[in-house]
């Protein structure tokens, strides 16, 4: 297994993560059994770094990554946030107070049956608490032995700034693929001038880069992605001619065209390290084995014309998210 550095961190992660988000119910309701097999198999193919959160499950997620990975415990990067949790009756809350986010890393410690949290994520800005007071928490925890290192989540560079400032944060962790290229310039900038590394997340797209979703009927109708902006029937119908170039790229390499996608994301530089979701077996080899898949210029240059920054309809979260996002 391909491995690369965080940032100036001693963190040294698999080139290519695991996502944890879908071990729980999000795109639909997987089952647990094929979550805890995937989560084994990941170990297998020589997966070390872990994506989970608070806000996954109500904290279930956390439980199930920690049970089964504690047996691998010294040989993986465990990853985990604060900062987002689920209201009840529904969505979710959002708290960066100082006091709530040191009670987060405790419980999050004890759900994934470990003395030490890896990297650990703000999931989120609270725009009601000023950064440098949420990370000035969690830096108390690294002082503690808690944490090794902090993170932070879809901010925009002068947040970066801010939070770098307060503590020394090894990772930024954004949503970044062929569709969403909003990180290129400010962000990427941002974190290799701070010595930061980048942790994108939704590198294929939610799946609609894999090809397997042409319309709304694809998605199950307790998946998440229905309420996003760019799965709509309208959006799929603009959004499906981009795929044409990934098609034909990898009917060019005889791979999938998720290999393709993840390929693109590796090549953007060796700072990133990428953590596709899954709770299948077959996705997750797939998604491995973009490793073995290269992209000459002439590959890259085909998709970034068919993906300019802008190029796909509709947002990349709800409205009700927005807020919450590049802050």
């Amino acid at each position: 297994m391909q491995t690369r550095r965080l940032g100036h961190s001693d963190l040294e992660v698999s080139a290519i993560g695991l996502g944890c988000m879908s071990l729980t119910p999000f795109y639909g309701v997987p089952d647990r059994a094929e979550s805890v097999a995937t989560l084994r198999r990941a170990v297998e193919l020589g997966v070390t770094f872990f994506d989970s959160a608070r806000f996954y499950g109500d904290g279930s997620n956390e439980e199930i990554v920690g049970e089964t990975l504690r047996d691998v415990r010294a040989r993986i990067v465990l990853a985990t946030k604060c900062g987002v949790y689920p209201k009840h009756g529904g969505g979710a809350g959002y708290s960066g107070d100082p006091e709530y986010v040191r009670q987060c890393c405790d419980a999050s410690l004890h759900r994934l049956k470990t003395d030490v949290i890896d990297l650990w994520y703000l999931h989120r800005v609270d725009p009601d608490t000023p950064v440098e007071d949420t990370v000035g928490a969690m830096g108390r925890c690294v002082e503690a032995g808690k944490v090794r290192a902090i993170g932070v989540c879809e901010v925009k560079p002068a947040t970066l700034r801010r939070a770098h400032a307060a503590h020394p944060i090894a990772a930024l962790q954004s949503e970044y693929s062929l569709w969403v290229r909003d990180p290129e310039g400010g962000s990427l900038a941002t974190c290799r001038e701070l010595g930061i590394g980048f942790v994108p997340y939704s590198p294929l797209g939610r799946g609609f880069l894999t090809g397997a979703i042409r319309s709304r009927s694809d998605l199950p109708a307790e998946d998440r992605r229905t309420v996003f902006p760019r799965f709509s029937d309208e959006n799929l119908a603009d959004n499906r001619r981009l795929l044409d170039a990934v098609d034909e790229v990898a009917a060019a390499k005889g791979c999938a065209a998720a290999q393709v996608a993840l390929a693109w994301v590796l090549a953007q530089g060796d700072d990133i390290a990428p953590i596709p979701g899954t709770g299948r077996i077959a996705h997750l080899e797939q998604n491995v084995a973009a490793l073995d898949v290269t992209l000459d210029a002439d590959d890259l240059a085909k998709l970034d014309r068919a993906f300019p920054a802008g190029a796909a309809a509709g947002h990349r979260v709800p409205e009700f998210q927005v807020r919450y996002i590049d802050q």
